[in-house]
């Protein structure tokens, strides 16, 4: 497991490799590797599955079925066609109408694409996730600089609401540089819309068409073992995340270093910003020496950088 997460950092960090090959290669090793060497994974089992002495005979929602308080939504071929239909409808019907109005290259077209395939791999949640998309725009895209990324994350994490919605500020600076004919502001608030709707429509795809199949696979173990090898990667990922917005958050610039065109971007030590150097230190021995909490050490820490800036 400890492989795999180590694995999964040097694979985005150092080969750029894109967050959904690397989700996908660990469930398939997972998937594998478990149906040939059960229990390789550790934990792999999950909760209630074969062979756990201390699982219940039936888990919640079989019980709920066999009493009839959900037989609406017991599994079937006709139910599972409708929610398809629903909300492939609901999802992808506007990005099909923006690729055949717009073309391919619009900022419309690749704003509803790219963030519709992220939302389909968002495994681990928004800390995994946000290595991807810093990677694709900043690198990709070019819809914006790294520090701008970093401003994103940190107005993400001092706001109310999921960490997730910091994609809002992609997708509006995204529409906002590329308007067109529009107003920019308007385009960006476009743009912000766009990308929280095509964020947010496949959970409720996967949600309503796999929610009654959850109590039958509980209990897969080859199935259990991508999901814990997948879990096992995502630490890796999370890893590069911190790496990459500390790098450009203690340093002001930094440089490319490839090889055979891959390779990832190294600090320039002379720009290093010893404010955040300061604060970031400071942050890490209070949570960690003195307990302190999430929010006082972010409030603090905003205090001390509005007063370091103003001297």
């Amino acid at each position: 497991m400890i492989g795999l997460a180590v694995a999964a950092f040097l694979a985005i960090w150092l080969l750029q490799v894109p967050f959904p090959v690397i989700v996908l290669a660990a469930g398939l090793i997972g998937f594998v590797g478990e149906r040939r060497r059960p229990g390789l994974f550790a934990g792999a089992g999950g909760h209630g599955a074969e062979g756990d002495p201390n699982a219940p005979e039936t888990g919640i929602i079989d019980a709920m079925f066999a009493r009839g308080e959900l037989d609406h939504t017991r599994p079937s071929r006709g139910r599972s066609l409708k929610v398809l239909g629903v909300w492939l409808t609901v999802w992808l019907a506007p990005l099909l109408l923006l690729w055949l109005g717009l073309g391919p290259d619009s900022v419309w077209t690749r704003i509803a694409g790219f963030f519709s395939t992220m939302g389909v791999v968002t495994f681990g949640g928004a800390y995994a996730v946000l290595s991807y998309v810093a990677q694709a725009a900043v690198q990709t895209f070019h819809w914006m600089t790294p520090g701008e990324m970093a401003d994103g994350l940190g107005l993400a994490e001092t706001t109310p609401g999921p960490l997730i919605m910091v994609l809002q500020f992609v997708g509006f600076l995204a529409a906002y540089r590329h308007a067109g004919g529009l107003d920019p502001l308007w385009a960006g608030v476009l743009g912000a819309v766009l990308t929280t709707w095509v964020t947010f429509a496949p959970s409720f795809l996967w949600i309503f068409l796999g929610g009654p199949y959850v109590e039958q696979l509980r209990g897969n173990r080859a199935l259990s073992g991508a999901l814990a090898a997948i879990t096992a990667a995502v630490v890796g990922v999370i890893a590069n995340l911190a790496v990459w917005f500390a790098l450009h958050t203690l340093f002001r610039q930094s440089h490319a270093w490839t090889l055979f065109g891959v390779g990832p971007d190294l600090p320039v030590l002379a720009s290093i910003d010893l404010r955040a150097l300061l604060l970031a230190a400071i942050a890490m021995l209070a949570m960690l020496r003195f307990k302190a909490g999430m929010l006082p050490t972010l409030i603090g820490c905003a205090i001390a950088g509005l007063l370091l800036t103003g001297l």
